[in-house]
Formats: C-alpha cells, structure tokens, sequence
C-alpha cells in the first residue's frame, strides 16, 4: 500500500515504527492519516495482544516490513530506514531500544535531524521508569482515575483512551511534530519523552487550578463537570438506555427543565441545597419516557441534551454521517481522519498494513535493498 503523492499535510514526512501495542501505532496511525509515509517495522511472530492484523485500523494508511531485531542484520536494517526517515517512533521500556542496537544514539549517528520519539507509561526515567504497567495504573498515580464514577463505588476504568491515546498518544503526535518544526529549522534532531502519567495530569490543568481557586472538590461525583451536578451527566431512559445532559448555562438549564416539563426547579440551577431534589426529579422524566421519545423532544433544541449511543450506534446518527465523521474501508467501519484541512484532505486511502508485506515496495522506493535479503 503506497501511500497517495500530495495526500495530507504531512505528505513527504518519513515515518519509521517500531512495533508494538496500544498508543505507539496509534500515533503512528494519527501521523499516517495526515499523509506520512509510515513504515511499521513488525517482528517476527507479531506483539503480544494483538489482533488479526486485518482488522487492526490503528495500522491504517501504514505499510509494513519484516525485521528481527534480534538478529545479526536485524538493527543494521532499522538503522538503514532510520536514515532515510525523519521521525522513529518506538514504545519498548526505557533501554531497550539501546540494548537492541537502535537507541537514539545509534540514529543519531546515522541521521543528526532524526526526531526520536519514546512513547512510555512511566516515562524514560523515574522511581518506577523500569516497572511494567498499562494505562489504568498510569492515569491512577496522576489523580485522573479518581474522578471517573460514582462516589459510592469504586473509580470507573475509561476504556484506555484517557490514557493510552489521550495523555499518550497525542502528546506523542504533538512533540514529534513540534520537534520536527524544530529539525528543519535547525538541523538537528532530538528524542521526545512522552510519558503517559505526564500527558494524563497536563490534561487535568485546568482542574488543579480550579481546585487551587476552591471551584473543585477534590473527590468523585462532587463538582460541575464529574457528574456531582443534576444538570451535567447521564440518565436512564424507560427502554434502559441513557440520556446524557449539559444544560450547564442558565438558557441552556432553562430550556432544559422546561422541555423536560418540570416545575418549580427554575432556581435550583445555583443552589445546591436543592441539587439532590432536583437530581431525583429528572431521573424520575427521564425514566418515564424511551431513549427514542426523550431524542425527539430535545431535537433542535439548545437544551444540550444528546442521547448516549453505543460503538456500533454512533456512524448511523445522522449529524455524523452528514460529516462523514465514520467511514467505511474494507469491510471495516471506522474513524475517519481527524482533524480536517482545507488544503491538504485527508482520508483513509489503505487497510491496515499485513506483517511484512511491503518489504519490497519499501526496499525499493526508501533505496534500502538489505531490506528483501534473508538472515545473514
């Protein structure tokens, strides 16, 4: 799968992956959508936990070659594509990749403006910079885990996309670039520790200096934004799905209450000596009518009231599928690429790419001919 000339604001940038799971590829995927040529460099026998390869879209818009960095030849060849790349992306432990013979020293040596991004848990130093983990334990230590859930039951796991993408994946994609800049400006390349634990708790900024101000209980369910407020979060319905609401503005909750058809609650917006009344009285409309019937009432409205729709729901919801926000390749229905530009669209021109099966286009087109021959 070649990637398509002039595809995205990244066409031209060389990407080099060094396989693994979970928020290295999807970075390395976000990167791909936006039109970089990204080469996964798959082991032999696959990572751990990984699905069928030809279903996994975080290997989207990629292509793929075979190497054993175990090998003899094996580093020598990550080396050759480091040299003709302009970002590495890697995910091993800290050290690792040294041991292996394709830290950033060894890249360096061979391509001074290589941009060496590390994408770790712990991040590359630390008391538990050596520790094994995944996102759930990395987002408990930075405080974000312990505001997810109800007060009386324990912190609820976000799936890994707080962690994993957001506070790892992102912050990834954004230093790469951001040191990219910097590279062609320069001439000279950097490493990029992104770290999950310190993307996770940048994202909480705005919280700690809300708490800092006295605006934040530093506990579950008790604030505007966590679900301690009647009018911001989630109600089930008489079908037992879910309505999710955000009225918090004063026209916003006025509009709310009043197509909701409650009385006497137009005050309790600011008093929260009346937020437990007003809690049970919404819950009590909302199960009183389906899922269906409560989208109907507030379609076209400025209530900020949307109904909570599965995986599977969201690409059929008629403002998505109006954007195009889901898209189908292969049989696959998935994400379209985000964010969007004017000049330079992007889309989702290839599958996700198959262990290996690139090798010979790769060889060819980054002038890497060890690439095709076998084990020396």
């Amino acid at each position: 799968m070649a990637t398509t000339p002039g595809q995205g604001p990244l066409s031209g940038v060389r990407v080099v992956e060094l396989a693994g799971i979970g928020p290295g590829p999807f970075a390395a995927m976000l990167l791909a959508d936006l039109g970089a040529d990204v080469v996964r460099v798959d082991r032999p026998g696959g990572p751990g936990l990984a699905i069928d390869p030809r279903f996994d879209v975080t290997n989207r818009n990629k292509r793929s070659v075979l190497v054993d960095l175990k090998a003899p030849e094996g580093p020598a060849r990550v080396l050759d594509l480091a040299a003709r790349a302009d970002i590495l992306v890697e995910g091993y432990r800290p050290g690792v990749a040294e041991r292996l013979g394709v830290g950033p020293e060894a890249c360096h040596a061979r391509n001074p403006g290589l941009v060496y991004g590390r994408m770790t848990g712990w991040g590359q130093q630390g008391l538990l910079a050596e520790r094994a983990g995944h996102d759930i334990a990395y987002i408990a230590l930075t405080g974000t885990l312990g505001m997810v859930g109800e007060p009386d039951r324990p912190p609820a796991a976000p799936a890994n996309l707080l962690g994993d993408f957001a506070g790892g994946s992102l912050y990834l994609v954004v230093g790469v670039l951001a040191a990219l800049h910097h590279a062609r400006a320069t001439g000279t390349g950097q490493v990029v520790d992104a770290a999950i634990v310190d993307g996770t708790a940048h994202l909480s900024a705005m919280l700690h200096g809300m708490m800092a101000a006295g605006g934040w209980q530093d506990r579950r369910a008790a604030n505007l934004l966590d679900g301690g407020c009647p009018y911001y979060g989630t109600y089930e319905t008489a079908d037992g799905r879910y309505m999710a609401v955000g009225a918090l503005e004063p026209r916003f909750y006025d509009e709310f209450v009043t197509l909701l058809g409650l009385t006497g609650f137009a005050d309790a917006r600011k008093d929260w000596t009346r937020w437990g009344e007003l809690r049970e009285a919404v819950a009590a409309r909302f199960r009183s009518r389906t899922r269906q019937e409560w989208t109907a009432v507030f379609e076209g409205t400025d209530a900020c009231v949307a109904p909570v729709l599965s995986l599977r729901e969201a690409p059929h919801h008629p403002h998505l599928a109006a954007r195009g926000t889901f898209t189908d390749h292969g049989g696959i229905t998935q994400p379209a690429p985000a964010p969007r530009f004017s000049a330079t669209p992007t889309t989702v021109s290839g599958g996700p790419a198959l262990p290996g099966a690139d090798t010979a286009e790769v060889a060819r087109e980054w002038d890497v001919p060890d690439l095709t021959k076998g084990p020396e």
